[in-house]
């Protein structure tokens, strides 16, 4: 017996599709991917790092928004990731919309089964969009922040913070990385 190959979709199409479907899926070169079920740790860091922008936001008249999981990235014509968290400055969005095609900052959290998916394919991916200055990798287990940022020449720079402030400029905000954890009880004392 010869296994069928899965039919590829376009962006659009996974669109169309993905509404009408339990779960949440991603699409990467028009093959259509479940994304597994999160830990309670994973879901309250994802929370934090929404409610952190939003909140650096508020601080400062900027024309942005934030807005928490559940939107969708369109990356080309056959890639769309959902992101944690993501900023978009500018007009407000329609609010029927289910993409944001110019996001300035995007955020994911690690989890076991995504780090090296949201390190290598989701990096580049993100970077390809014009539009992106700013993307954070929270690492809850570590507690710490992987801020890559396009510097204006157009190099990417990283920097790993485990507290102190980040500057996300453009568009304008700072984030005191331990509001990215606000939701999480303090780490075990290894020497308990």
């Amino acid at each position: 017996m010869v296994a069928q190959p899965k039919p590829r979709m376009t962006v659009d199409e996974f669109l169309v599709w993905a509404e009408g479907q339990p779960g949440r899926y991603e699409l990467v070169d028009g093959e259509v991917f479940g994304m597994s079920p999160e830990r309670v740790r994973h879901a309250e860091v994802k929370a934090s790092a929404y409610l952190a922008l939003r909140s650096a936001l508020g601080r400062t008249t900027l024309p942005c928004r934030a807005l928490p999981d559940g939107m969708s990235v369109r990356i080309d014509h056959t890639t769309v990731f959902e992101p944690d968290a993501l900023v978009y400055c500018g007009p407000r969005a329609n609010p029927d919309a289910i993409e944001i095609t110019d996001p300035i900052i995007v955020v994911e959290v690690l989890s076991p089964s995504t780090a090296a998916v949201d390190s290598g394919r989701k990096f580049a991916g993100y970077f390809a969009l014009m539009s992106m200055r700013h993307y954070l990798i929270i690492d809850p287990m570590k507690r710490l922040v992987i801020h890559h940022r396009r510097g204006a020449d157009g190099l990417i720079v990283s920097r790993i913070a485990t507290d102190s402030t980040l500057d996300l400029t453009p568009p304008g905000l700072t984030l005191p990385v331990a509001e990215l954890f606000a939701d999480l009880p303090p780490p075990a004392d290894p020497a308990a």
